[in-house]
């Protein structure tokens, strides 16, 4: 006889094994799942975004923001939005604002992100032009320093070939954390001193097999200083902004043999008007971001700036030529950004989007960063030739053509000095505005595997100025289809 309780030895086995079955059969099918597992599934669950504040109705696209690792003790804060459309066929599409030392929030909250932000600082409205509804959309705040990114060891000091390699290892951390994107089509986008970003950080992506990058897209980009000094002092003229007089002192001091120089010039004469050129463009209350728009809070007295300081100014792209001027502005001028800066810094939002709370106030510009940053670059020639000589990738160029910190001649002039094949001569591109029609919406010419695009009537940020123009010019982008 067995003792009281005890099953006999070969029940005891049959009993052991079926609980053993029991407690790995929900792993075993866990695993069997995993391969079909819908987008989302491998995302980090600590990074969703639950419910985000100023929204009248939370999204019913999944959302997350957390940090990336960068080079080094960096920490790169992230915030991904999945398609619309569909996320698992859907391209992943980077984006990065300028500055440099400016936010990529900026483009999330006030340009082409799934909701924009309201002049209360505390709504947000969904916005019906954006770009995740045919994209997964990845913004992140490079470099550490930068909005709510940070560095361990609190130095911020960096340049740009640093940049580039932070965000690539940033890049390639995303894909760790979200592995059911890997192999979905990758481009890499941003604005104005993302003209250096981006194709500095496409040369390493495409060295990365791992990645499917299938093109970049840089809007109101920097490509080159000097051709954007040269072509912003004949728009600046043939805009109606210099008056004769001046334009001929130029021609005389600055030109010779009807070309002129001025980027670089040391002619006394020369420098004097164009420092002219500069207050006229940059300091004078005309809104540099675009020509038509208004001042944000008027034209600016002397009391908005601090003088005799060091020379800067956020997102400006003509630097050789701007330089020559005397104040520092803290934000980019002729902008508001109370109501961005006042919804990040909301408790409740920042708690939504996972900030550590011992990081300081969120700005939309960093100052320091700014000032300790190291440009090592005059032009993106031979990053785009590398780029274009692999005949993978499909580049887009575009410019508002009202904007004057990186005007469109110049990005017109850069890409025609790559001497690729034409294909398409210059011609207007239209969008279908519903009930007004068909409108040209601006130019482009297309030569072998790049394009050169304008959006009338925008300024530095086209998709705030012309959303519907720039998701269409988007669309067309990402599924390869003529402008």
């Amino acid at each position: 006889m067995t003792s009281r309780g005890r099953a006999p030895p070969g029940e005891q086995g049959r009993r052991g094994a079926e609980m053993v079955r029991a407690a790995l059969s929900p792993l075993w099918l866990l695993l069997l799942l995993l391969p079909w597992a819908p987008p989302g599934q491998a995302a980090p669950e600590a990074d969703e975004i639950q419910c985000l504040p100023g929204l009248a109705k939370q999204p019913a696209f999944r959302q997350y923001s957390g940090y990336l690792r960068g080079s080094g003790s960096k920490h790169l804060h992230y915030w991904f939005v999945e398609s619309q459309k569909d996320p698992k066929s859907s391209p992943v599409v980077l984006w990065l604002n300028g500055g440099p030392g400016c936010s990529s929030l900026d483009g999330f909250l006030t340009e082409h992100g799934p909701f924009l932000v309201q002049p209360d600082g505390a709504t947000l409205e969904y916005n019906p032009y954006s770009w995740n509804l045919i994209a997964n959309v990845l913004y992140l705040e490079s470099p550490a320093g930068v909005g709510f990114s940070y560095s361990d060891d609190k130095s911020y000091a960096t340049n740009d070939t640093e940049v580039a390699q932070s965000n690539f290892e940033a890049l390639k951390d995303f894909f760790c954390l979200f592995p059911e994107y890997k192999d979905n089509e990758l481009f890499l986008t941003g604005e104005s001193y993302a003209g250096i970003y981006i194709p500095t950080l496409a040369v390493l992506v495409m060295q990365d097999p791992s990645m499917n990058l299938q093109g970049l897209a840089v809007g109101n980009g920097l490509s080159s200083y000097e051709q954007n000094d040269n072509s912003l002092v004949y728009f600046a003229y043939y805009h109606g902004l210099l008056g004769n007089r001046l334009w001929s002192s130029l021609q005389t001091h600055c030109c010779s043999q009807n070309k002129c120089n001025f980027y670089d010039n040391t002619d006394p004469e020369c420098v004097t008007n164009l420092q002219e050129v500069s207050r006229i463009v940059s300091n004078s209350g005309l809104n540099i971001y675009n020509l038509y728009a208004p001042c944000a809070g008027g034209v600016p007295g002397h009391l908005r700036y601090e003088k005799d300081a060091v020379t800067l100014s956020f997102c400006l792209c003509p630097q050789a030529l701007l330089r020559s001027g005397e104040r520092v502005r803290m934000d980019p001028p002729c902008t508001n950004t109370t109501a961005a800066s006042t919804y990040l810094n909301n408790p409740y939002v920042r708690k939504a989007l996972h900030i550590p709370e011992q990081l300081p106030h969120w700005d939309m510009c960093n100052l320091l960063v700014n000032i300790q940053y190291r440009r090592l670059y005059q032009s993106m020639q031979t990053q785009y030739l590398k780029l274009l000589t692999t005949q993978k990738y499909r580049i887009l160029l575009y410019n508002g053509d009202v904007d004057m910190a990186c005007n469109f001649m110049g990005d017109e002039w850069f890409v025609d000095s790559l001497n690729q094949k034409m294909e398409v001569q210059r011609r207007p591109w239209l969008v279908d505005y519903g009930e007004s029609g068909e409108q040209i919406a601006g130019f482009v010419k297309e030569f072998s595997h790049i394009a050169f695009l304008t959006i009338k009537g925008a300024g530095h940020m086209v998709p705030t100025d012309k959303p519907q123009a720039a998701l269409t010019m988007f669309s067309r982008f990402l599924n390869k289809q003529p402008y």
